[in-house]
């Protein structure tokens, strides 16, 4: 190789290392503005929505109506699934992840207006429930777009490094979603704070919804999606076509979900609940701890999503789904002390085994399926979980809490979802031939043919 091609090879390489950094770093963004709406709606529903939305009920029944809110964005999240997920093996993963965005983020800024039950009584349970609707469709197809931009734009061999970087975008959320709550919160009365203070994150979520949308503009599409469309490849009707040819890929997604969806959302959103009315402590102090637990998560998702491009997914997927069975008794144990130092740990430590799972879990089921069913695939199967693990999480937590009286019965909830996750992690295999012949290349060449210039 003369010095002109080895100038050419090396240009050639950088400008395709920024092309992928570009891909990794707007959908790392995108998905921590996104969960920021997501998170920061179920932190609200615990701690405001019972006293604004229905101020008649007890503080346990109202409690349980607004997570009842929370979980209807969860059933809406298939349908989000199958329509996104169309558009994504159908026109690509950008325009997919677009119009998902948008799905997802207008209602959020709109939640910041819903009135309360003072001013038109149900009315604004009823309008909450529908943005919560809209909420769940766009996230549902948000997901496996996020994921494929990363993974597909980089080397098949390091799938699970690139893949959990849109992992990271979550914790990312939360912090975000925290800091808002903290921030408010901090600068005004509690009284103020019920009264109007918790909108103010809502209307924040204005602009960062108009971030992304600009960030969107500026990535490419995925070669791998590229070369499908090239080459004329793409599934006429990628919906019916993986439940034609994957449906038990897609069952065994939903299911390997449940030991890290369920978990999640008892140690992020039900801890907040269960810390300030159950055990009395301070909100900011538990929101302080669930900030400390969700930056630590970051560096925690992607060193897994890296140890699973060595071990591989499914070692390392079911060894955090064992962690996080044996962990629930312990979590709740040190949360029941009442101790802040011991309180701050279990929070703490609580998403290490979480991340185990979601540091290789975007590869691991985006992986299970072909490429040209693969958005469908991977945003079906990830979001029906949304039905069976996510969304009635909060609410089987807090009816367990108050039916049995003791944190115990979580944590045996919690046992029972990990035992579930680590069999149908078993069972899930990466999709046969397609897959390894993807394993064993780059997803792009190093260097292009005349024809691809």
């Amino acid at each position: 190789m003369n010095r002109e091609d080895e100038h050419d090879l090396s240009g050639e390489r950088k400008f395709r290392s920024r092309k992928t950094s570009r891909a990794i770093f707007a959908s790392t963004l995108s998905v921590a503005i996104e969960w920021y709406d997501y998170y920061l709606y179920g932190l609200v529903s615990g701690l405001v929505f019972a006293h604004v939305f229905f101020p008649n009920a007890s503080p346990l029944v109202g409690t349980v109506q607004a997570f009842g809110i929370f979980g209807v964005g969860f059933v809406a999240r298939p349908i989000g699934a199958v329509l996104f997920g169309h558009l994504g093996d159908r026109v690509g993963r950008k325009t997919a992840l677009m119009w998902s965005t948008l799905c997802m983020g207008i209602p959020s800024f709109v939640v910041a207006f819903v009135p309360s039950y003072e001013t038109i009584g149900i009315g604004g349970a009823i309008i909450l429930t529908f943005l919560r609707l809209m909420q769940g469709v766009g996230l549902g197809g948000q997901w496996a777009g996020a994921v494929l931009l990363s993974m597909e734009s980089g080397s098949a061999r390091r799938s699970g490094f690139f893949a959990s970087w849109a992992q990271a975008g979550s914790p990312i959320g939360l912090v975000l979603a925290n800091l808002a709550l903290i921030g408010t919160s901090a600068g005004m009365s509690g009284e103020a704070f019920l009264s109007w203070g918790w909108r103010i994150p809502f209307l924040i979520s204005g602009v960062l919804i108009s971030v992304i949308i600009y960030m969107r503009f500026r990535v490419d599409e995925t070669p791998e999606f590229s070369r499908l469309s090239r080459s004329s490849r793409t599934e006429r009707n990628p919906v019916l076509g993986v439940l034609r040819s994957n449906w038990r890929e897609v069952l065994l997604a939903a299911l390997v979900r449940t030991s890290e969806m369920a978990p999640f959302y008892i140690f992020t959103t039900f801890v907040v609940t269960y810390g300030v009315h159950e055990l009395l402590l301070d909100q900011g102090f538990v929101l302080g701890a669930v900030l400390v637990a969700s930056v630590l998560s970051v560096g925690w998702i992607l060193l897994f999503g890296h140890i699973s491009d060595r071990i591989g997914r499914r070692s390392m997927y079911i060894i955090g789904a064992a962690a996080t069975g044996v962990w629930g008794f312990g979590y709740f144990a040190l949360l029941d002390t009442r101790i802040p130092a011991l309180v701050v740990i279990a929070i703490v430590v609580s998403m290490i085994p979480h991340d185990m799972q979601y540091g290789p879990q975007a590869a691991f089921i985006a992986e299970s399926f072909p490429p040209r069913v693969r958005y469908s695939g991977a945003a079906l199967g990830s979001q029906l979980a949304s039905i069976i693990s996510g969304g009635p999480a909060p609410i089987i937590a807090t009816a367990l809490l108050a039916r049995f009286g003791s944190s115990t019965a979580v944590a045996i909830y919690l046992l029972l979802c990990a035992v579930v996750g680590g069999v149908a992690a078993f069972f899930l295999r990466a999709h046969g031939a397609e897959t390894k012949t993807i394993e064993q290349q780059p997803r792009f060449p190093l260097r292009l043919g005349a024809d691809e210039r």
